[in-house]
C-alpha cells in the first residue's frame, strides 16, 4: 500500500487548511470522551452500496448507468480513481471498514458470514464514546452475528431511517450514520432495466463475459438497482441540506466490492476489488479533483478519527486520507499511495461437501500490473461444479442471475466455451496481468519468461506487506480460516437435511 508514519500527517497544516485555527491544536490532541467545542466536529454519512464495482458511475466512465448525486459529490469534492476493497465479499469488506484493519487479521471476521470481536477497535463505537450520536440504516455491518463476538448491539448503533435519524437527534451532538442498502445486490427483476428505460444495446460487457443479449440485459437490470441506491442517498443529501448540515458533514458514498457477475464479485481483478469512492467535505476539500492516490477502504476510518480529532488506534493499518483529500490538486497527491493489497478466505463454503474450505488468494496491485497469488490452486476459485456445501449449487461462489446460466448452458459451445473457462474453471498459483493494455485482465502473462522478473518483484514485495501486517498465512500464527463458523440459518437447515452439521 504505503508506508507513512501517524505523526507525518502536520495537524497544524490541517487546521490550517480546514479553517479551524490554529485555536483547534488543543481540540485535535485531547482524549478520545474529552470535551470538545460544539460544532467544530464534522458530522459523517457514510453510504455504502452492496456489490457496486467500478466503473459503474457516470463520472468514472460509464455511459449507460445514471449516478447524478455520486456525480455531484465527486464535482464537489474529491473522486478516488483507484480505490480498493480489502476483501471483495460483504462481511470481511464490512469489517475491515469498521476496524480500518485488512481482513485477514480480524479472525472469524475474515469470512462472509463471520462475527466480529468486540474488542477489536470500531470506528463508529469509538466517535460515539467521543460523544457522536451513531446510527444505521438497512444493511450495514453482516451479514453474521456479532454477538457471537460479543456485541449486545449492532456495530453500526441504533437502526433507523435516515429521516427518522436526523428528526429525533441531539442536535447538540455531530452524529455519525451508516447509509446502507441491498442495492444492486441479487436477485433482479428480469427487464426491469430496459423497462426503466436503459439502452441495453449500448451496455459495456467485459471481455470475460459473452456479449450477448441475455447477458446485456442482466447488466441493465443491476444498473438500475446502481440509479435506484443513486436516488436514495440524493435523498439524503437534501436530508442534511434541510438541516443546515452539508457543508459541515463528510460524506463518502461507495461500494463494498464489485457487481454480482461471474469473475466480479469474490474476485481480485479489478471487476471484484475495484469500487467507485466520492468524498465531500464543503471548502475543507478543494472540489472537482480526481486522485490517482491508491486508496483501502481501511482508510476510512482513521480518517474518520483523524477528521473528528481523535487518534486512530495502533491496531488500524489503514492511514488517513485527510492530507490528501486537503491538497489542492490532481492525480497522485502522495507518491507512496502507489500500490495497494487485498485478498480472500472463505466466501461461501463452496468446494465439496462437507468442506468449510475457502479459496485463499491475495493480490497486490500496482499502475501497470496486477499479481494474484492463489494459495490453494487446487481448490475451484469460483466453487465446485457439484456437490457443494451451499444450497447454490453448482460455482457457489458466483451468485445465480442469468450471466451465470447463460454461461453454463454455453459451455459446450465452440464460440462460447472460453467463457465458461475464464468465469469457473481452475487457476494456477500465480496470475500477473498488464492492466494497462489488458484492463479486463484476461491475459495471464505470469508463465512468460520474459515477465519472471516483474512476477519476483512484485511477489516479493506483495509477502512483505502480508509479513508485516501479520497475516497468519504469512506469519507463525494459526491458520485457521477454513474452520470458522458460517452463521447462516439457512445453511445450518441445509447442511442437516443432507446428514452433516456445521
Amino acid at each position: 500500500m504505503y508506508t507513512m508514519t501517524r505523526d507525518s500527517f502536520s495537524r497544524r497544516a490541517f487546521l490550517q487548511r480546514t479553517g479551524l485555527g490554529l485555536a483547534g491544536l488543543s481540540f485535535f490532541g485531547c482524549a478520545a470522551g474529552a470535551k470538545r467545542p460544539v460544532g467544530r466536529r464534522p458530522n459523517i454519512l457514510f453510504a455504502l452500496a452492496d456489490d457496486w464495482g467500478w466503473p459503474h458511475a457516470g463520472v468514472c466512465g460509464d455511459k449507460v448507468v445514471k449516478t447524478p448525486t455520486f456525480d455531484r459529490l465527486a464535482k464537489e469534492g474529491v473522486l478516488f480513481e483507484y480505490a480498493h476493497i480489502s476483501s471483495p465479499s460483504c462481511t470481511p469488506c464490512r469489517n475491515s471498514v469498521l476496524t480500518g484493519q485488512q481482513f485477514y487479521r480480524l479472525d472469524a471476521g475474515a469470512n462472509l458470514y463471520g462475527t466480529l470481536d468486540v474488542n477489536r477497535p470500531n470506528f463508529m463505537y469509538l466517535l460515539r464514546d467521543a460523544g457522536y450520536e451513531i446510527g444505521h440504516w438497512r444493511k450495514a455491518w453482516g451479514p453474521g452475528d456479532a454477538s457471537v463476538g460479543g456485541y449486545k448491539e449492532h456495530p453500526c448503533g441504533p437502526a433507523s431511517s435516515f429521516e427518522e435519524f436526523m428528526r429525533r437527534r441531539d442536535k447538540a451532538k455531530p452524529f455519525s450514520f451508516w447509509f446502507g442498502t441491498s442495492d444492486p445486490h441479487r436477485g433482479y427483476v428480469k427487464g426491469s432495466g430496459a423497462k426503466s428505460g436503459i439502452d441495453v444495446d449500448k451496455v459495456h460487457v467485459p471481455a470475460f463475459l459473452p456479449d450477448e443479449r441475455e447477458v446485456r440485459s442482466d447488466i441493465a437490470d443491476y444498473y438500475f438497482e446502481v440509479q435506484r441506491w443513486d436516488n436514495d442517498v440524493s435523498e439524503a443529501l437534501k436530508l442534511i441540506e434541510r438541516a443546515g448540515q452539508l457543508d459541515n458533514t463528510i460524506i463518502v458514498m461507495t461500494g463494498d466490492h464489485g457487481m454480482p457477475f461471474p469473475r466480479c464479485k469474490g474476485n481480485l481483478y479489478d471487476w471484484g476489488s475495484r469500487v467507485p469512492l466520492a468524498i465531500r467535505w464543503g471548502e475543507k476539500v478543494p472540489p472537482d479533483r480526481r486522485l490517482t492516490d491508491y486508496t483501502s477502504l481501511t482508510d476510512l476510518a482513521p480518517t474518520f478519527l483523524e477528521a473528528a480529532g481523535i487518534e486512530a488506534p495502533k491496531e488500524m493499518t489503514g492511514k488517513s486520507l485527510l492530507d490528501v483529500l486537503c491538497k489542492k490538486g490532481q492525480g497522485r497527491m502522495d507518491g507512496k499511495r502507489d500500490f495497494m493489497v487485498f485478498g480472500r478466505e472463505r466466501h461461501v463454503p463452496a468446494q465439496k461437501m462437507p468442506s468449510m474450505a475457502g479459496y485463499p488468494s491475495r493480490a497486490i496491485r500496482t499502475d501497470k500490473w496486477l499479481l494474484i497469488w492463489n494459495l490453494e490452486p487446487d481448490r475451484w476459485p469460483a466453487g465446485v461444479p457439484e456437490g457443494s456445501t451451499h444450497p447454490m449449487g453448482s460455482y457457489a461462489d458466483c451468485d445465480n442471475g442469468p450471466t451465470k446460466s447463460f454461461i453454463m448452458k454455453s459451455k459446450d459451445d465452440p464460440k462460447l466455451a472460453r467463457f465458461y473457462d475464464v468465469c469457473f474453471g481452475k487457476r494456477p498459483a500465480i496470475e500477473l496481468y498488464d492492466c494497462q493494455k489488458d484492463p479486463d485482465q484476461v491475459s495471464n502473462l505470469a508463465n512468460d519468461p520474459g515477465y519472471a522478473g516483474t512476477v519476483k518483484k512484485l511477489r516479493e514485495k506483495l509477502a512483505a506487506y502480508l509479513k508485516e501486517t501479520e497475516d497468519p498465512r504469512f506469519t507463525d500464527k494459526p491458520v485457521k480460516f477454513d474452520e470458522y463458523p458460517y452463521l447462516a440459518a439457512y445453511l445450518k437447515k441445509y447442511m442437516e437435511k443432507h446428514g452433516y452439521t456445521l
